[in-house]
């Protein structure tokens, strides 16, 4: 049965807030057992609005679903326990969100409409980096995560279109059984932390021909503190048939590595532009082991960033193809964690940096192979390069000639049936194909074109 917000007293003008007629409208079809709940075409801002079992968000065309900026109209995040626990309140838990559901079934988000999270109104270009115009704005206060999914099972988004978020778009923690397909998120790509896709502590995940362009990163598989403890692991998650763009990274898996991540894939994507294709960290003591990347095409490139300003923001990535990386945050001690059996073949990439694989002595990477990895590196950005990006650690950045691939701390490292062409003139390049320090069983077949 379907549940139109009109006949709850929803108001297509833009200004008046209708969360309580949508929450009526959605509390009306749970209480029956189940329904679609109708958003029209017209303009509906709105508060915060809870979905429940069995129920179905659809957008028809035409349809905008804006969220407040109004820190009144928005729902604050759970904060667990007692609220005594500093990392209850970690990981930008501040803000609260706009559409969500909590411990529920059978949820779905559908339709050829929009979701609006009013991110232009809180991103502010500064023009802090001489012009380019490629840093992350400044940002306001106050920024709602457009949406928050907490222990869904049998979780859903598919056709919808999702704009402008202002802070996180879609974050699904403690989920399972979750497919996102069809989608497109179309955020300011200078919009620091409006991550596309966050799937936190979730399980058996796919995500399939999406369209995402963000400022942070496009799809994040995360072990935050809090989903770990409640959740345990992330795992079992495939990403395939993706358009990604993103001046942060296309695909992460991190940095918030409080618990296990296992079991991902990336396969048959388009990186468009990217500070990194794909990066894999481990930096909170946790486990990342069986990651699998195949079939990418694409080009990533450096972009100016504000480091010179005090507190301001910066991209993390210089360019590079691939990342891997285990090495503690600043300030921390003890291992990093484990990072394991990860794997990249057939790779056709323009960049800027070189494939970069960095452990440390107490954190090894281990079983990295790449095959069929065709590197074209090639200056393309307005900012110079060499330079190699390690954060969030104590490394940080610093300055480094660059290879076509690097390799520190790595037990275990195979590179079979890979090339690389060096087009163009780069200070930054030292025309190297490949540089090992302190690495183990290593086995490289990495060939320079000319």
């Amino acid at each position: 049965m379907d549940y139109s917000i009109l006949r709850y007293g929803a108001v297509a003008d833009g200004v008046t807030n209708c969360a309580a007629a949508i929450q009526q409208a959605v509390d009306a079809a749970a209480a029956a057992g189940g329904g679609r709940v109708i958003v029209p075409a017209g303009r509906f801002l709105s508060g915060s609005v809870l979905l429940k079992d069995n129920v179905e968000l659809h957008l028809e065309s035409g349809a905008v679903l804006i969220s407040s900026l109004n820190p009144a109209d928005i729902t604050p995040f759970p904060q667990g326990g007692d609220g005594t626990d500093p990392d209850d309140t970690a990981d930008g838990w501040e803000g609260g969100f706009f559409l969500g559901a909590s411990h529920a079934k059978n949820v779905t988000i559908s339709g050829m409409g929009t979701i609006y999270g009013q991110g232009d109104k809180v991103f502010l270009d500064k023009d802090v980096d001489n012009g380019f115009h490629e840093c992350p704005k400044f940002c306001e206060a106050f920024r709602p995560r457009m949406m928050l999914f907490e222990a869904v099972e049998n979780f859903t988004v598919r056709d919808v279109t999702l704009q402008d978020a202002a802070f996180w778009t879609l974050h699904m923690a403690g989920c399972r059984h979750v497919r996102i397909q069809n989608i497109m998120i179309l955020n300011d790509d200078r919009g620091a932390n409006n991550d596309g896709i966050d799937p936190d502590c979730c399980r058996d995940v796919v995500i399939s021909n999406c369209i995402v362009r963000t400022g942070d990163d496009a799809i994040v598989v995360k072990s935050t503190g809090p989903m770990s403890r409640r959740y345990g692991a992330s795992e079992n998650v495939a990403i395939t048939g993706c358009i990604l763009h993103s001046r942060d990274s296309a695909l992460k898996i991190g940095t918030e590595t409080h618990g296990v991540i296992r079991n991902v894939t990336l396969s048959d994507c388009v990186i468009d532009d990217c500070s990194r294709a794909v990066g894999v960290w481990v930096r909170d003591g946790g486990t990342v082991e069986d990651i699998h990347v195949h079939h990418l095409t694409g080009c990533t490139r450096r972009y100016a960033d504000s480091y010179q300003l005090p507190g301001a923001p910066g991209w993390w990535g210089k360019g590079e193809p691939v990342f891997v990386s285990a090495t503690p945050r600043k300030g921390k001690t003890g291992p990093a964690g484990v990072i394991r059996r990860v794997s990249f073949d057939h790779l056709y990439l323009t960049s800027e940096s070189c494939a970069f694989a960095a452990g440390e002595p107490d954190s090894e990477i281990q079983d990295l192979r790449i095959s069929e990895m065709h590197l074209t590196l090639q200056h393309r950005g307005t900012q110079p390069g060499g330079l190699f990006d390690e954060q969030p650690s104590a490394r940080h950045i610093y300055p480094h000639a660059i290879p076509a691939l690097y390799a520190r701390c790595v037990d275990g490292l195979t590179v079979k049936d890979s090339t690389v062409r060096f087009v163009g003139e780069n200070e930054a390049w030292d025309g190297s194909v490949a540089e090992l320090e302190h690495c183990r069983r290593a086995k490289l077949e990495l060939e320079k074109l000319v």
